[in-house]
């Protein structure tokens, strides 16, 4: 059984992870432009691929965020 302090822990530490989660990513995203302009004149599509995997990988991780919680949960 969780106590009302585990679940202040759980949320604050939620949040923490977010929070980095978001700081990492939106670094990778504002250098985006400039990578893909790097990459540009060698292959568009490349560039364009670079863009997709970056914006995948962002939801990945929360998705992956999310099931390993679950997983977490249904063992407590």
């Amino acid at each position: 059984m969780t106590t009302p302090q585990q679940n202040k822990n759980d949320t604050r530490n939620a949040a923490i992870a977010a929070g980095v989660i978001m700081v990492v990513f939106g670094a990778l995203f504002y250098s985006m432009p400039i990578i893909m302009l790097a990459v540009g004149p060698y292959s568009h599509v490349l560039a364009a691929l670079i863009a997709i995997v970056f914006v995948m990988a962002f939801f990945v991780v929360f998705w992956l965020r999310a099931k390993s919680q679950r997983k977490h949960h249904k063992e407590n």
